[in-house]
């Protein structure tokens, strides 16, 4: 017997039909008053959103069912997609009142965790970026788009270079050619929200025709990335997943800019993590940027974040930065009312882009209009200061005079948030629209009239004339009256006490009344409509504005961290030295109790005399602080912004490299010590002349001769190197002490502890010399070890160095070099022609660290085999 087919409403055939178009995202589906969610969707939106799960029978199958309030869309959304969900809104397409079949649906918008304007889902410190990656066997091609503020960026280089750039950038949301899946994830990590898209859409031509037609264009040559092809190709994904996405209005899009790694300090994954500049592996951990931010805008928050991730290396443009700093903190009139006006701006580069995406509210318009009016009195105090580079943005603000007429000529100045409510457009714009609010709105005139005039002529003194929402306006007559009541008033309502009717007039007034409303309402949206469309006009001018006090509000912020915090004027050169004269932690600084003052240390390296310092020290005596100061004096001022110490000489550094803390990969299948490895090799295999490196306990993730003889490896590499790159080695193998006898530009020195009768006292100050020893078992002693243990470690501690004592130790060196001399000496040995040969034959000058650890290993497994 056939089984019966189950019967579908029509309702979820319609659903099910969009879905399928729709199968990667939730679909929010209007029904009446409600967005409701079915089967999977609704099991996940009740678990994320926190609202009710429930069951509806459909053709005898149970099907999952969870809904909200259609207004309650802007508090649900944000959750759907913060919690990286791609969200699709389905809504009514025709009046359901207008119809009596099943009302027309379809999806109006695609929100993504890369493609949302909604303000609730955005930071206003922090860019949306959706990104694309393009792979090919010569380079990885990457573009980021931030929809809400219209900056569009490309590059491409190899795998290190990309991955930086996605860890700087954070992109919400990165498309990813399906073919590329596997490799995606390996080379970045599965922390993306990524999404896979076709791999025909990273098509060259496709891409160069999508980005031309976009900004009418022959070419993209007026552009500056013409050469950069793999770049396109991702900027070309980008937009047609925007396509794909209902995100149709993109005037805001006016330019894409190339990401010039040449222009920018070089810092590799690891250093960016190591620093912690904007971001921690730990929970409540202060970055770098949480201290360094005095922004008042949402755009200048931005910015700092881009000034952060890419340090100039252009002594030019850095100093231009440090003089307007300089400039602002010796004008502090100047400085307060730039700083007073900006506080009036809002995020005007979102809210010009929510004009060309035609998202815009009256509200939100009158904002513009307020935020460029308090950019007029900042546009007069930088044209007319001293300072050049400050006049330079003075005269390139724009004064949107007419903009800002037309907005205060069509707006009254409290618009309503929905243009729905009314009363948005000011009187005096549309005769029509005027004459119609008259009708309406002198209604209760023309009504207290009408009552006057059927009180006299019906002689009851106690009619009232009111309205609701079923029968409309009516007449009201108690019953002690109604003998009074012309034959011409008709009978609407009978109540206990009273009777309602309605007359000829009064329903011609209420048609009337209500003709009008409407027309109001479509006449307000018009012009409204209008009055945006012709304010995509000055999308660029505002662009600008927001870029320009963006800048601004960074500088301004950099003069109150200067001033707040007693931070210097840095010197920048192109000398290759480095000298930090009482230099200090940001971050740790800001973090000590209260009266408690930071321990201040100097740094002097360059090329000639004092390459490597050798920093010898307990643990928790503030050796990784000293490594971690100097790259962040140095990144700060390279960032334009003055830097925490009492004077500071900086030749231009090119890249940061840095190896600090243990920062595990275990997860990903690699060991403590592989990860260090992987790491150090970057430093060691990309290192210039202008680098400045710093390394901290190399070596100690295996066992200790072997991390001797890793870190010995990498410092004399290091020494022998032609770049001869700046470095500070902080390490707790006091045996490293010993090859400043060897190496003349590696200097040792150590962070002094005060050793009293039980006690040992960390003073944090960097003196010159080694230290002896590691006070590990005083640190396990501070940490509440007990005492048991520590009275053990000390037993131990002192045997170990009794049967390592430095005569015994003498002897053994001498009686293996002994025999070395033997072997040496014995010509006829074939093992001794096998090793001559195998080193006459290494090229030195080509060997990597790791090849040569390698070599080292051979020759000794055959003298081990002999």
């Amino acid at each position: 017997m056939a089984t019966k087919a189950k019967k579908v409403t029509p309702l979820m055939q319609q659903y099910n039909t969009i879905k399928a178009k729709y199968p990667d995202a939730m679909l929010l589906f209007r029904v009446g008053d409600f967005y409701e969610t079915f089967g999977d969707d609704a099991v996940k939106s009740a678990q994320i959103l926190g609202i009710t799960l429930t069951h509806r029978n459909n053709g005898g199958d149970k099907t999952e069912l969870a809904g909200f309030p259609h207004h309650s869309l802007n508090t649900y959304l944000p959750k759907l997609v913060k919690a990286g969900l791609r969200v699709a809104i389905c809504d009514q397409l025709e009046d359901p009142s207008k119809t009596k079949k099943i009302v027309k649906r379809g999806v109006t918008e695609l929100v993504t965790p890369g493609v949302a304007l909604n303000d609730e889902v955005l930071h206003a410190k922090s860019n949306n970026f959706l990104a694309a990656v393009h792979f090919t066997k010569r380079h990885i091609g990457i573009a980021f788009l931030d929809v809400s503020t219209g900056e569009f960026l490309l590059s491409q280089g190899n795998e290190e270079y990309v991955d930086k750039l996605l860890q700087n950038f954070k992109p919400s949301e990165v498309l990813v050619p399906k073919q590329f899946k596997l490799p995606f994830r390996e080379a970045f990590g599965e922390d993306y929200h990524a999404f896979y898209l076709e791999d025909w859409v990273f098509n060259d031509d496709y891409a160069e025709e999508t980005l031309t037609n976009h900004f009418k264009t022959n070419s993209l040559k007026g552009f500056g990335v013409a050469h950069l092809q793999e770049g396109i190709v991702a900027s070309g994904a980008v937009l047609y997943y925007l396509s794909e996405t209902q995100h149709n209005k993109l005037e805001h899009i006016t330019t894409i800019n190339r990401i010039a790694e040449d222009e920018y300090v070089w810092m590799d994954r690891f250093t960016v993590r190591n620093l912690e500049l904007y971001g921690s592996q730990s929970v409540n951990a202060v970055t770098l940027l949480d201290v360094i931010d005095k922004t008042i805008s949402p755009m200048g928050g931005r910015l700092l974040k881009r000034w952060l991730a890419l340090p100039l290396k252009n002594a030019t443009k850095i100093q231009q930065r440090h003089q307007v700093v300089e400039y602002l903190i010796k004008e502090q009139d100047t400085f307060d009312k730039i700083r007073s006006y900006t506080k009036q701006i809002g995020d005007i580069e979102r809210l010009i882009s929510k004009v060309a995406t035609q998202k815009v509210s009256p509200r939100e318009v009158i904002q513009l209009k307020n935020s460029l009016e308090a950019i007029v009195p900042i546009k007069a105090l930088a044209s007319n200061c001293k300072n050049e580079a400050l006049r330079v943005i003075g005269d390139n603000l724009h004064g949107c005079d007419l903009l800002r007429a037309k907005i205060k000529e069509t707006l009254n100045e409290e618009a309503p948030v929905n243009i729905l409510k009314g009363n948005a457009i000011a009187s005096g714009v549309s005769k029509e629209l005027d004459e119609y609010r008259n009708l309406a709105y002198s209604g209760k005139d023309y009504l207290d009239k009408m009552l006057a005039r059927e009180t006299e002529a019906t002689g009851i003194t106690s009619l009232k004339i009111a309205s609701n929402n079923v029968f409309g306006y009516y007449i009201e007559v108690r019953n002690t009256h109604k003998d009074k009541v012309p034959e011409s008033w008709i009978r609407k309502q009978t109540l206990v006490s009273a009777e309602r009717y309605i007359t000829e007039e009064l329903k011609e007034y209420e048609a009337k009344i209500l003709g009008a409303e409407e027309k109001i309402g479509v006449l307000e949206q018009q012009l409204f409509t209008d009055l945006v469309l012709w304010m995509m006009n000055y999308i660029k001018s505002v662009q600008q504005n927001a870029n320009l006090i963006a800048q601004l509000d960074c500088l301004c912020s950099f003069a109150e961290l200067a001033q707040t915090n007693n931070y210097v004027l840095p010197v920048i050169d192109d000398s290759f030295d480095l000298e930090i004269k009482n230099g200090r932690h940001p971050v740790i600084e800001k973090q000590l109790p209260p009266g408690e003052a930071y321990i201040a240390n100097d740094v002097f390296l360059d090329r000639d005399q004092q390459q490597i310092i050798m920093i010898t020290g307990p643990n928790m005596s503030g050796k990784s602080a000293i490594l971690r100061q100097t790259a962040l004096i140095v990144l700060l001022a390279q960032m334009g912004s003055f830097v925490p110490a009492e004077a500071a000489r900086i030749g231009l550094v090119d890249k940061i490299f840095t190896r600090v803390g243990a920062s595990d990969n275990i997860s990903m299948g690699e060991s403590t010590f592989m990860v260090e490895m992987n790491e150090t090799a970057s430093i060691l295999n990309n290192v210039s002349e202008r680098s400045l490196v710093l390394l901290d306990e190399i070596g100690r993730g295996t066992s200790t001769y072997d991390g001797i003889s890793i870190a010995w490896a990498i410092s004399e590499y290091l020494h022998e190197h032609p770049s001869k790159a700046k470095t500070l080695f902080a390490t707790h193998y006091h045996e490293l002490n010993e090859m400043t006898e060897t190496f003349d530009r590696i200097k040792n020195f150590n962070v002094s502890v005060k050793e009293t009768k039980n006690n040992v006292l960390f003073i944090r100050k960097l003196v010159e010399g080694g230290s002896h020893h590691s006070f590990g078992i005083h640190v396990a002693k501070m940490a509440g070890m007990p005492q048991q243990v520590i009275r053990k470690a000390n037993k131990i501690l002192k045997k170990l160095e009794k049967s390592h004592s430095s005569e015994e130790l003498t002897d053994n060196l001498q009686a293996a070099q002994d025999e070395m001399q033997l072997s040496f000496f014995n010509l006829d040995d074939p093992l001794l022609n096998d090793i001559k040969e195998e080193i006459i034959h290494t090229d030195i000058d080509t060997l990597t660290p790791v090849e040569a650890l390698m070599k080292l290993n051979e020759i000794k497994r055959m003298l081990v085999k002999k």
